[in-house]
């Protein structure tokens, strides 16, 4: 990919979603926002779900991503607490489907191997790595907003690998088993 594009990262949840933008010029990545969307005030789970709605709506009106990256919930011990995250996600991703956005779904292990090297670094390295990477510093007590901008940069190294869109393929070397047709001797 060529042109000018901006990436939405989201760290869903239902207290606080984390969110961040990474604006793409050619190979250089610049910050656009990040931040976190309160929810702790609000009564109850669905009027909860209804300002995610709207307030990432709100968010991809104002910076026009055209992609949205998000962190997919992890499987943890609380069944309740992986339904009300896994709703959040999924209002997150209708939110910007209906604004038009390609929405990929990433693993947080992934996210983290994406920026760290190491799928089991914890929020602080992951933000560290992040400021290094982008060249920025991050003043946030809020991991949740780093975290958001890790998704958006995972997504941004799935596009820049030009092995991406090949259905998985990891290296020209199985690229070319799969594909003997394509290979000119």
């Amino acid at each position: 990919m060529t042109d000018d594009y901006k990436i939405l990262g989201i760290d869903p949840g239902t207290n606080v979603l984390g969110y961040g933008i990474l604006e793409v010029r050619g190979k250089e990545l610049k910050v656009v926002t990040l931040g976190v969307i309160h929810l702790e005030k609000y009564p109850d789970h669905q009027t909860k779900l209804k300002e995610i709605f709207l307030q990432l709506q709100e968010i991809i009106e104002t910076y026009l991503p055209r992609e949205m990256s998000v962190e997919a919930p992890f499987f943890g011990k609380n069944v309740q607490s992986m339904l009300k995250l896994g709703r959040a996600q999924g209002v997150a991703m209708a939110a910007a489907m209906t604004m038009g956005l390609n929405i990929t779904e990433f693993s947080p292990k992934k996210i983290k191997k994406a920026v760290t090297g190491n799928g089991n670094a914890s929020k602080e390295q992951l933000c560290s790595m992040l400021c290094k990477i982008l060249k920025v510093n991050i003043e946030t007590k809020y991991l949740d907003a780093t975290d958001a901008l890790g998704a958006a940069y995972c997504k941004y190294n799935e596009l820049s690998n030009p092995l991406s869109g090949l259905g998985g393929v990891k290296s020209w070397k199985s690229f070319m088993a799969a594909n003997p047709k394509r290979v000119k001797g």
